[in-house]
């Protein structure tokens, strides 16, 4: 399976395995930027988990040894880009003063989660 998709309005690549990498990188430059606190605490753990995840679970999709288990794969990609978007939410509430890094942070995993969704559809088509 290849780490690349075509988007074929642009004629532009983008490569997902850079892209969810990246994702997770920030995740873990925000978190760093957070006071530490009971609250905090918690939400970090969380988000730290699930932002990376994505990144992970594409990189097993890219090397996943069927169909069945590419679509499981990038079906976990969706998942975990969804929650972090919800982990996200928590934080912004948690700490106001980051609401708009937290939104920042929620569209690109919104993003992402559309990516996944657009590759779940279509290998649906091609089954």
């Amino acid at each position: 399976m290849s780490n690349e998709l075509v988007n074929s309005n642009h004629k532009k690549t983008f490569d997902l395995e850079d892209r969810t990498a990246k994702f997770g990188e920030t995740i873990i430059d925000f978190v760093k930027t957070l006071s530490k606190n009971q609250v905090n605490n918690v939400l970090i753990s969380q988000i730290v988990r699930s932002g990376t995840s994505v990144g992970a679970n594409y990189m097993e999709a890219d090397g996943a040894e069927s169909k069945k288990d590419f679509r499981h794969k990038i079906a976990l990609c969706k998942k975990e880009s969804k929650e972090t978007k919800h982990w996200l939410r928590m934080i912004a509430k948690a700490n106001e003063d980051k609401r708009g890094s937290c939104n920042v942070l929620a569209d690109e995993a919104h993003q992402l989660t559309c990516i996944f969704s657009s590759i779940l559809l279509s290998k649906k088509d091609n089954k």
